[in-house]
């Protein structure tokens, strides 16, 4: 091994302690020890640890090809007493700041979506819901009313034109035979009471779809 490799080896692992320094203040900072399980946390530090290892060890390989000398761990020991006398207390402000400054930036662009996209997008719905709604009633009413006046028109003609025959057909009733004529009302009874019975089903439909669009 060249001095100047030997050098750039020095450099290299000066630099990857300082910078294992750093990853430990930034592994503990978000790992919350007090807060996760200790089988979770032994599993962080073993990943953690490897990480840093196969750092260490691909950078070492870049610079001399992997090859180990006292001198390197002596390098790494240097690089992280420095990092820890010189530089820990800085990188922690910074750290600090940026943490909020991600945080600000997220509440930032959370707010600015709701406002910007969610609210607009969440009061349109409502408008076109309301809307909808708001038609329906009125094409119900309007039915109803039309429903009404046909029904009045209806019922007037035929009082008008069942007038006339009601009368012959009672005329006629009464010179039919007793016998036959209590065999009739028996049917027509039970005939209206069907009918009256499935009125007051439909009439039951009506009033709870009226119901409904009253809400």
């Amino acid at each position: 091994m060249t001095l100047t490799t030997q050098f750039y080896t020095m450099l290299s692992m000066i630099g990857m302690g300082a910078l294992f320094g750093a990853s430990l203040d930034t592994y503990n900072r978000f790992l919350n020890r007090s807060q996760r399980k200790r089988w979770l946390v032994f599993l962080n530090d073993l990943l953690f640890w490897i990480y840093q290892a196969l750092a260490i060890f691909y950078i070492l390989f870049s610079v001399n090809y992997g090859e180990l000398r006292f001198y390197i761990f002596v390098a790494l020991l240097c690089g992280f007493a420095g990092y820890q006398a010189l530089l820990k207390q800085a990188y922690l402000r910074l750290l600090e700041r940026l943490i909020l400054f991600v945080i600000s930036l997220y509440n930032f662009l959370v707010a600015t979506v709701k406002k910007l996209v969610y609210s607009p997008i969440k009061w349109i719905v409502v408008l076109l819901i309301t809307l909808v709604f708001s038609i329906a009633k009125g094409l119900w009413k309007t039915a109803a009313f039309l429903f009404k006046i046909v029904f009045s028109i209806f019922r007037w003609v035929f009082k008008l034109v069942w007038s006339p025959i009601w009368w012959i057909l009672k005329g006629i009733w009464n010179l039919l035979p007793n016998h036959l004529t209590k065999r009739v009302e028996k049917l027509y009874n039970k005939m209206a009471g069907i009918t009256m019975f499935n009125i007051k089903k439909i009439y039951r439909v009506i009033e709870k779809v009226k119901k409904r669009f009253k809400k």
